[in-house]
């Protein structure tokens, strides 16, 4: 027999076996309990990556898990298939970004099956398929037809050379990553979602998703960014109105200047007005920068004085008006009133410009100097210099205050959000059409329905100007009215990508339906999905537009729930000297090659084995080594132990449940090394079950099927006793393998028990090792069809167990003692053993503290 594990011949077997027989594929049983597993579908660049086989792991290891617990599991596979990089390519290499993606996507498919991943492939769907974006094109008009879709003006990246719109990832410090050129902005006509109709749902709701960890949970909340505050009414001097948001009211005296955005409409009407091309330059500077950049806590707060000013709404102070990078134009009014004694960002901007800092809350026993505070104070306290309000609490003054603005007409009590409404316009040719015709007669026309999908022409030339080819796909562009028939032009911008991935885990449930995005008998049966698994990175946006969608759909009836994921699993990235992966780095490995020098399996046992999954792993090549080593171990294992049919087989000791029959009759003929092998297989059971199904430790669950692995070498080791004639018959071998393997007839049901065990334990981290272990084992089916195995309480009771033996606190001895021996007892048969006496000769014994199943302490003197 072979010795070292051929993955190569058993892997390829395997994978065309459950592909022949459809192993994994599934439908709507409704006699058996769902469970939908899914991974982010993968954007097809052509190749995978650790992180791709980590994520991929995972999940498969949830779904087969659950498929041996019963259940009907839905474990897909698709692809997030639009995107700019297709376009890129198309540029670069001069291929047609649907044939980059075809091609790419069949790559990753036939990588994603060497690795062994049970995907029902029936359900696989691509964004970019007509059959798929035909239904993001009808969901677009859902909203569109319940308000939630809409145009109006934008500010968008503009590089003058490729006369383009450009995202923000095309702009390099502030430059074109095509021509170099300087970046502007320019306002254009765009769509958007108006996600912020769902703001408090959204915020609400995250109370719900208990299975999701905390941190994402966090996120959200501080990206919707809830607010309670007064908007509050400040003028400029030529009477323009300029709005401010703020969360406290109870500072409005301590207001010294304001800050406008760059995008700011005031600022805009100063730059028309000639002698300011100082300011121009700065607004121009600064406008193109990115939004990260703008409020990072590292970034230097810059400003210019417009030369204007405003009136502050209760003391008719005149107040500097200035424009800085730090206020953005879509968080509140784009406009902020600047606070220096009780904001930091403000003191320091106005410590930097010279401006003035006004205290207007004490702290308690204190008295604040403005001109040397070098922090603001932000807390609580009581008000002065501020009017009518001196001496009261602060907090108490907020809702005065507010009330008094209101009173004048000055201002109102205002709940504002961080959220602004998602931007889905992309100036981009790969991507789904947006179904709307412009007519000069009807104005804005949505596509019907019947009409759909809009399709995406496939004649078209790319060239490195950067604008979309639709502008000049005449075919496409020019159209007839569905309204009035006359002649209209259709939208060229096409949907960004997150909306083809806010819907697709629904496409699943139905992905064949020709007359439904999905069928709702489908949906109700599958969603929501039970576990979701992926990268923190798409915590914020991808997670939130999904939640938004379902919303939506939930409130048109046309899903049950109205969250996605029940549970969310964010894996850690997968790190290589300390760094994540990248070519530029040099540190890359490829799966392709783990695959080919050391099987699927391998792969996989290691990446689930190396860290708990929503930590970083650190790649290892003497890891990798090791689990190779580890499966070959199994392999030598169970080579040497099991019986083949022919010998003793179903006739000898019988199928596993045969055998588990024979065990629980026959209890009290267990040997005491058989009880041993009987508490370490069912331990095993129980832990590598707790860790699977709760808590998602694969790392510790791995770690507990190596020390039965252990466990089971030593239970042989045990058994073998060897003749010096029995020597000889064998040619004088002496190698523990040897002697196993000649006394292979040893075997008991107690060992084929550990065996079938382990087997169906190993099944979700290693399919294709298990597959053998179970064909060699001489069992029916696969042992993927197998029931999950269940511990037997009576085969963990432990009768005795080890206790520890103190001196004065210090460990000096370990023994065992009968499993609920009392604290009199324990004392007694400690102070019988000769080693406890040997320490004990000359002292004098105080007092001994007896803990029942853990510890005998002797307090002694001398």
């Amino acid at each position: 027999m072979e010795t070292r594990y051929n993955f190569r011949l058993s892997e390829k077997k395997w994978q065309e076996r459950w592909e022949r027989d459809n192993a994994y594929r599934v439908g709507e049983d409704p006699n058996r309990q769902k469970y939908y597993c899914l991974e982010m579908f993968p954007y097809p660049s052509g190749n995978l990556h650790m992180g791709h086989v980590r994520n991929y792991a995972i999940g498969d290891v949830v779904a087969r898990y659950h498929r041996m617990r019963g259940f009907a599991v839905l474990h897909p596979m698709g692809w997030d298939a639009f995107g700019l990089p297709a376009e890129n390519a198309a540029i670069k290499h001069g291929i047609h970004p649907f044939r980059w993606t075809r091609d790419n996507i069949k790559n990753m498919r036939r990588q994603l099956k060497s690795l062994g991943v049970s995907y029902d492939w029936s359900r696989e769907v691509a964004a970019c398929h007509p059959d798929y974006y035909r239904w993001t094109e009808w969901l677009f008009l859902q909203l569109y037809h319940r308000g939630l879709a809409y145009r109006k003006q934008a500010a968008v990246n503009w590089c003058p050379a490729c006369a383009t719109v450009l995202a923000n990832e095309q702009v390099v410090n502030g430059r074109c990553e095509r021509c170099d050129t300087e970046v502007t902005k320019k306002n254009l006509n765009q769509w958007f979602f108006r996600i912020t109709a769902y703001a408090d749902r959204l915020l609400a709701d995250l109370d719900k998703l208990q299975g999701w960890p905390e941190k994402v949970r966090i996120m959200q909340e501080n990206w919707i960014g809830r607010s309670t505050g007064a908007e509050v009414q400040f003028v400029a001097e030529d009477g323009t109105p300029l709005p401010v948001f703020t969360t406290r009211p109870d500072t409005i005296y301590g207001v010294t200047y304001m800050v406008l955005a760059p995008e700011h409409p005031f600022v805009g009407r100063l730059l028309e007005q000639a002698g300011n091309e100082e300011l121009r330059s700065f607004v121009n500077r600064v406008r193109v920068q990115s939004e990260i950049d703008r409020t990072s806590t590292e970034a230097e707060k810059v400003g210019i004085f417009t030369g204007a000013h405003a009136i502050h709404p209760l003391t008719g102070e005149r107040i500097p008006v200035w424009v800085a990078n730090y206020v953005l134009p879509e968080y509140g009014t784009g406009a902020v009133m600047g606070v220096p004694a009780h904001d930091q960002r403000d003191l320091e901007f106005a410590r930097k410009y010279r401006l003035p800092v006004r205290v207007v809350i004490q702290p308690l026993g204190q008295d604040l100097d403005a001109a040397t505070m070098a922090e603001a104070y932000t807390e609580p306290g009581l008000m002065t210099s501020s009017g009518e309000f001196d001496g009261i609490d602060s907090e108490v003054a907020k809702l005065r205050i507010i009330q008094l603005l209101a009173e004048r007409g000055r201002g109102r009590e205002q709940v504002n959000y961080r959220l602004r409404d998602w931007l889905i316009s992309r100036q981009r040719y790969w991507g789904a059409p947006i179904p709307i015709v412009y007519c000069d007669q009807c104005g804005i026309v949505p596509v019907p329905e019947a009409d759909l999908p809009v399709l995406l022409p496939l004649d078209v030339a790319f060239e490195p100007t950067g604008e979309s080819p639709l502008l000049k796909a005449k075919d496409f562009l020019n159209t007839s009215c569905p309204q009035c028939g006359g002649p209209a032009r259709r939208e060229t911008d096409t949907m960004d990508t997150f909306v083809c991935s806010s819907w697709y885990y629904l496409r699943y449930c139905d992905p064949r339906d020709e007359e439904h995005a999905f069928a709702r008998d489908k949906v109700d049966y599958w969603m929501p999905v039970d576990q979701y698994i992926g990268g923190v990175e798409h915590a914020i946006l991808h997670l939130l537009y999904s939640r938004f969608f379902m919303k939506v759909l939930c409130d048109l009836e046309l899903t049950p729930v109205d969250e996605p994921f029940t549970n969310l699993l964010t894996q850690g990235m997968v790190l290589k000297d300390g760094a994540k992966m990248s070519k530029s780095k040099g540190n890359v490995v490829s799966p392709e090659e783990i695959v080919e020098h050391y099987g699927a399996d391998t792969a996989r046992l290691f990446i689930l084995f190396a860290a708990p999954p929503e930590r970083d792993l650190d790649w290892s090549d003497q890891g990798v080594e090791g689990a190779y080593r580890f499966i070959n171990r199994v392999w030598r294992l169970f080579q040497s132990s099991v019986v083949s049919r022919q010998s003793s087989g179903k006739d000898g000791i019988g199928g596993a449940s045969a055998n588990q029959d024979l065990i629980t009759h026959h209890a009290s003929l267990i040997t005491p090394e058989e009880r041993q092998l009987r508490y370490a297989t069912h331990r095993t059971i129980l832990k590598v079950t707790e860790d699977v199904s709760t808590r998602f430790n694969f790392n510790t669950a791995v770690s507990a099927i190596m020390e039965l692995v252990n466990a089971v070498y030593q239970y042989q080791s045990s058994v073998v006793s060897l003749q010096p004639s029995e020597k000889e018959e064998i040619g004088g071998a002496n190698s523990h393998q040897d002697l196993i393997t000649h006394h292979s007839s040893l075997i008991t049901p107690v060992l084929h028990e550990s065996l079938v065990s382990l087997a169906l334990l190993l099944a979700p981290f290693t399919p294709h090792l298990a597959e053998e272990l179970w064909e060699m084992l001489g069992e029916d089916g696969s042992v993927h069809q197998q029931r999950w195995p269940e511990h037997d309480p009576a085969a963990l009771v432990v009768e005795e167990i080890e206790i520890a033996v103190q001196v004065n606190g210090r460990v000096r001895d370990r023994l065992n003692v009968p499993t609920g021996i009392g604290e009199g007892e324990m004392e007694q048969v400690v102070l019988a053993q000769q080693r406890v006496q040997d320490l004990l000769r000359g002292k004098e014994l105080v007092r001994a503290i007896c803990v029942p199943g853990k510890l005998v302490n002797l307090v002694v003197r001398g």
